[in-house]
C-alpha cells in the first residue's frame, strides 16, 4: 500500500524524518507531499523544502517526495495512496487531525488515515521552534538533518560548519541580553 505524508515541512526536522522511516516500515512505498501553496508563509519555497526533504530521505528506499497544491486527499489520489500519515505530539494535534482526517474520509472514503506518535524525543519539536531557535542563533542542529542545518545556517547567516558543536554564537557576536 502507498502512504502519503503531507505537510509543509518549513524546515523538514528530525520529527518528520521519524515518522517517515517508520511508516515505511508499515507501507510499501511512502510519499512525502509538501505542500506548495504560494500563500503560505513559508521560510523556504517549495523548491527548497523537497530538495531538503530529499536529502534527508534518500537513504530510505520506498520513499518519494513531490510537491502539491490544493486538496490533500486530492493529491492521495493522484498518487494512488490508500492512507494518509500525520504524526501526533500531543492532544491538540490529535484535535486538529481528528477533523481534518474526518473531512478528508468525508470526501474521499476509501483513503483512510493513520497516525504515528512521535517518538519521545522529538515531542517538543516543531518546525515553529526549529526556526526561531535558529534564527536565535541557538543550538539547534540535533534537532534536523544535515541539509535542513546547513539550509539554516545560510538563511540566517550562521557561521561555520552545520555541527552542533558550532551552532552557538561566539561570545564577539552575543548581545548583551545573553
Amino acid at each position: 500500500m502507498i502512504a502519503l505524508y503531507p505537510g509543509k515541512f518549513d524546515p523538514f526536522h528530525n520529527g518528520h524524518l521519524d515518522i517517515v522511516t517508520r511508516a515505511r516500515v508499515l507501507f510499501d512505498e511512502v510519499v512525502v507531499a509538501v505542500y506548495a501553496n504560494p500563500d503560505a508563509n513559508v521560510l523556504f519555497d517549495s523548491p527548497k523544502r523537497c530538495e531538503l526533504v530529499y536529502e534527508a530521505t534518500k537513504h530510505l528506499p520506498g520513499v518519494s517526495v513531490l510537491d502539491y497544491r490544493g486538496l490533500t486527499v486530492d493529491c492521495a489520489q493522484r498518487v494512488g495512496a490508500g492512507v494518509v500519515v500525520r504524526g501526533l505530539r500531543n492532544l491538540a494535534d490529535y484535535e486538529f487531525e481528528f477533523q481534518v482526517g474526518t473531512a478528508n474520509r468525508d470526501m474521499a472514503p476509501e483513503i483512510d488515515l493513520c497516525c504515528l506518535f512521535t517518538s519521545s524525543q522529538f515531542s517538543f519539536l516543531s518546525a515553529s521552534i526549529l526556526k526561531e531557535v535558529a534564527g536565535l542563533h541557538g543550538d539547534f542542529a540535533k534537532w534536523a538533518p544535515p541539509a535542513t542545518v546547513a539550509a539554516l545556517c545560510t538563511h540566517f547567516d550562521i557561521p561555520g560548519p552545520a555541527t552542533s558543536e558550532s551552532m552557538a554564537l561566539p561570545k564577539s557576536r552575543r548581545s548583551h541580553q545573553d
